[in-house]
């Protein structure tokens, strides 16, 4: 009994040793603490700035060439997120869209207001939440904004005043002749400005009449209507359509065309973009174009000095350059 103890125990010392040996021959697995990990992947950095475009309508030519330059140039800075709204040609809705960018505490608010009265109490409170704020080349009421880029409307419309003045002369033999002028949108700057500008050299020679006024809201179906309604109330007498922006020129020249009357009549358009008013004035539809600026690329570059320098102080207004387009006036 004693001999089977023995044995039984020797046995059992033996095996521990063999398992302690084998053990002992393999290399602990390096600690936990001690292993290479491989790296997390790095979340892409948050915008730092929110900027949001408070645009009056997509659906203009011109203001769908502002929308694309304004994401082509926010673009190329990773700490700003640039959301655009579109106000659809209606006050109301731009309002309420201010109304919602200023509950989102946006770093810098660019507006291109649809109408100068009814645009301004809201950017007002903008400006009194503390809301840095660019007016964008269309005024309001009250200086409600913590800078304004524009273009000279007013001068604009003298510039085509003059010209029409200048081909009713060489047309005619002296300054005479008839006028439709087709307006933009009633109560806005550019509509009062350019139609006024106009004025002020057109009241200079009484021979050159308006025998025709009417508003067609800066769009080209609109003026199209508007201008098939002159030529029917003006079976002759009409020699120059002066439309407020480029598109509404163009649709008075479908109008006029249909009836086979566009080669009695010289069309003048303002805005001067290069693959609508510049390319009508190359293919002999327009007599001629005024640019008006998109006025966004000096937005971004004071928008971002007024993001990223502290103790920037723009300017009150930042006067945009407009240009003829050709340089020389159609011959008739």
């Amino acid at each position: 009994m004693k001999q089977r103890t023995w044995w039984t125990a020797v046995a059992g010392a033996c095996v521990v040793a063999g398992l302690a040996g084998c053990g002992g021959r393999k290399e602990a697995p390096p600690a936990a603490a001690n292993r290479p990990e491989a790296a997390a992947p790095t979340a892409p950095a948050k915008p730092k700035y929110l900027v949001i475009f408070s645009q009056c309508n997509n659906a203009e030519p011109y203001r769908a060439a502002q929308n694309k330059l304004m994401k082509e140039l926010f673009a190329t800075k990773p700490a700003v997120e640039l959301a655009i709204y579109d106000g659809q040609a209606d006050a109301a809705k731009q309002i309420s869209q201010i109304e919602n960018a200023i509950r989102q505490r946006p770093s810098l608010l660019i507006v291109a207001p649809l109408q100068r009265d009814s645009l301004t109490k809201v950017m007002g409170e903008a400006m009194k939440a503390g809301v840095p704020t660019i007016c964008l080349e269309r005024d309001i009421v009250e200086p409600n904004y913590t800078t304004y880029i524009r273009c000279d409307n007013r001068k604009i419309g003298q510039m085509a005043g003059q010209w029409i003045a200048d081909y009713l002369t060489r047309k005619n033999g002296s300054p005479r002749g008839g006028i439709v002028e087709i307006q933009g949108m009633k109560g806005v700057e550019g509509a009062i400005n350019r139609h006024a500008g106009a004025h002020d050299v057109l009241a200079k020679y009484p021979q050159i009449k308006v025998v025709h006024d009417c508003c067609a809201n800066w769009f080209q179906p609109e003026a199209m209507d508007r201008m098939a309604e002159a030529l029917n109330a003006n079976p002759t007498g009409i020699d120059v359509v002066y439309g407020h922006n480029d598109p509404m020129a163009y649709g008075a020249y479908l109008a006029a065309k249909a009836k086979g009357r566009e080669k009695e009549i010289a069309f003048v358009g303002v805005d001067g973009l290069e693959h609508e008013g510049v390319k009508y004035v190359n293919e002999g539809v327009l007599g001629v174009t005024f640019v008006y600026p998109l006025c966004v690329d000096k937005a971004f570059e004071i928008g971002m000095r007024m993001l990223t320098e502290p103790g920037f102080t723009p300017e009150k207004t930042y006067l945009m350059e407009s240009r003829i387009v050709p340089a020389q006036a159609r011959t008739p």
